[in-house]
């Protein structure tokens, strides 16, 4: 009886040492998962998690306020002046209403001039006056707006802003009939845009690049239009037209172009050519809300059926015209002559009140017009035009005093070229051993994958072991079967998949994925790409939208910065790393 007791007490205790030995590697595994996963929210801030919420919508989309309007307070509330004017700055873009636009217009200069940042000060009054030009076509407060932005532009470091606000000035210079002081200006934005596309940018860069650049050749065509430098318009079309392609992002600019290649047509007198394209250039005008060029598209619809001798369908448009000067109040000089039409056809139908209707709109239209020109020309010259060409005297005058000067910063420009290289050097050798450091996370990934079981913790709150096992045994299949690339996958739906609530699987994922679901679900997106990266050549060739798609995110923006959270390395850098390693014979 004592012997059976005795070995009943040795197998006792031996059974508490391995079940201590378990409990402590548990314990251990579970602080290293939370202490990893407090560490990685840190790389997802708050701003960052709200904006990506709604930053993928469609200009006007309210949708974006139940968001945004976390973000602009969150900032409000903290003093981040600098994400307060993004966040007004995104107030422009969703809202659906102009005056909306205007009050967040108001906000984001206010933002910015709390922040005494100059180039948040820039970008506030041009977006400001954009808003004045583009949607309400009040040049002379949008005049207003750019010339301030000018002042702080003298001095800032930001190219972008400078030539963007240089742009805008030259609209104003081409509304008032200076072609040729606005052709300046827009051949100078373009030879700066051109210039930055041949660099290696980030796509976001790129985009605003191509946008500015596009933007300054329509704007150049209208200037060669008006100077009746028809062969240099025509070839600035064609070049336009390849330019924009049929990509998603620069539809309004193709439109743009193709309105300005029926207007050519018109000129030479090919008039069914012309509406052919003047119909097709009308959809994206029309989603643009662009009423001056959409003005300007009907006046030449009207005239290419007058010059087929359809004076009853010409009339239609001429008379649209009319209906968007009522709404706005604004016209384009070039289309004075539509009035002059619609009166003249009213006289010869015997139409006496509408004589009389359209005589007093176009004399309402010569005094907008004149008021615009009485104020804009003289300031313009003053506050811009004469305020450079002292510049450019002081600048002259310095010369002689500058030779020394010259001298000194040729020798810092060398130290700053030597510490960007050294720079340069640190930044690849950085990338390099990140890339080192992923390649072999990779081989001992792959090394280890048919070992890997799902860890069962310790029971938490409510939930059961055996239905804790059946959960994860599912999403270990969902993970074997690459369910994570659906594109728009929420946890609701990834619980009516598997069977169960919302609320069960956020819990299981919390406390056996090391994180949210969002983490858990870019986790595994990240690491799936990265390893058709490494396991096969043709995904290199892939540009980073088609590799966002591919492991099911939406943004190519988003991709971007999941890659360098999780791997940290720029998806482009791994692609170059990776390439070189082959180039030079690596697996």
């Amino acid at each position: 009886m004592f012997e059976k007791n005795r070995r009943f007490f040795v197998i006792l205790n031996a059974v508490y040492i391995e079940i201590t030995k378990v409990t402590k590697k548990l314990l251990l595994i579970f602080c290293t998962v939370c202490f990893q996963y407090f560490l990685s929210q840190e790389l997802y801030s708050d701003y960052y998690k709200l904006r990506e919420k709604y930053e993928d919508l469609e200009e006007n989309d309210s949708k974006a306020f139940s968001y945004l309007r976390h973000y602009i307070s969150k900032a409000k509330k903290e003093k981040n002046y600098e994400k307060l004017v993004q966040g007004y700055k995104d107030g422009i873009f969703f809202s659906s209403l102009d005056e909306e636009k205007l009050k967040y217009a108001d906000s984001m200069v206010m933002a910015a001039n709390l922040s005494h940042d100059k180039d948040l000060l820039i970008i506030a009054h041009i977006d400001k006056g954009v808003i004045f030009y583009y949607n309400y076509k009040k040049f002379q407060l949008a005049l207003n707006e750019y010339l301030e932005a000018y002042e702080y532009s003298k001095n800032t470091k930001n190219e972008f802003l400078k030539y963007q606000n240089l742009y805008h000035i030259g609209v104003v210079k081409s509304y008032l009939g200076y072609y040729d002081e606005a052709a300046d200006l827009f051949s100078a934005c373009l030879v700066f845009y051109k210039g930055k596309l041949k660099t290696d940018l980030h796509p976001n860069e790129i985009y605003n690049y191509k946008k500015g650049y596009l933007n300054s050749l329509h704007q150049l065509i209208i200037c060669y239009r008006h100077l009746g430098k028809y062969k240099e318009m025509d070839a600035a079309i064609a070049k336009g037209l390849s330019e924009a392609g049929d990509s998603k992002d620069y539809v309004q600019e193709k439109g743009y172009f193709i309105l300005s290649k029926g207007i050519s047509e018109y000129k030479e007198k090919q008039y069914e050519k012309a509406l052919s394209d003047l119909y097709i250039s009308l959809p994206s005008i029309r989603n643009s809300r662009d009423f001056a060029r959409l003005s300007v598209n009907y006046f030449f619809i009207g005239k290419s059926y007058l010059g087929m001798n359809d004076a009853q369908k010409s009339i239609v448009y001429f008379r649209k015209i009319d209906s968007i000067f009522n709404k706005h109040q604004f016209i384009l000089p070039e289309l004075r002559e539509n009035y002059e039409i619609l009166i003249n056809d009213s006289k010869k139908n015997k139409d006496q009140a509408k004589q009389l209707y359209y005589t007093g709109q176009l004399l309402k239209a010569d005094s907008i017009m004149s008021k615009d020109f009485s104020y804009l020309s003289p300031k313009i010259h003053k506050d811009y035009d004469t305020k450079t060409l002292l510049e450019e005297k002081n600048k002259l005058q310095k010369m002689n005093y500058l030779v020394t000067v010259i001298v000194i910063l040729l020798i810092i420009w060398a130290i700053g070229l030597i510490m960007l290289f050294t720079k340069r050097q640190k930044k690849a050798k950085e990338i390099k051993q990140q890339y080192i450091l992923l390649e072999e996370k990779f081989v001992k990934d792959q090394a280890f994958v048919e070992m890997s079981e799902p860890i069962i913790e310790e029971k938490r709150g409510h939930l059961h072991e055996s239905k804790v096992e059946e959960l994860l045994r599912k999403l270990k299949k969902f993970e074997a079967k690459k369910g994570f690339i659906q594109k728009g996958l929420t946890l609701n739906r990834l619980a009516q998949q598997l069977g169960t609530n919302s609320s069960y699987l956020s819990q299981v994922i919390n406390e056996h994925k090391g994180g949210n679901f969002n983490k858990y679900l870019s986790q595994l997106r990240i690491n799936y790409i990265t390893n058709l990266l490494f396991e096969d050549k043709k995904y290199l060739k892939y540009n980073i939208e088609t590799l966002a798609r591919e492991c099911g995110i939406a943004s190519r923006q988003n991709f971007s910065d999941l890659f360098y959270e999780i791997n940290g390395i720029r998806p482009t850098d791994f692609i170059k790393k990776r390439m070189q390693e082959m180039d030079n014979g690596g697996n």
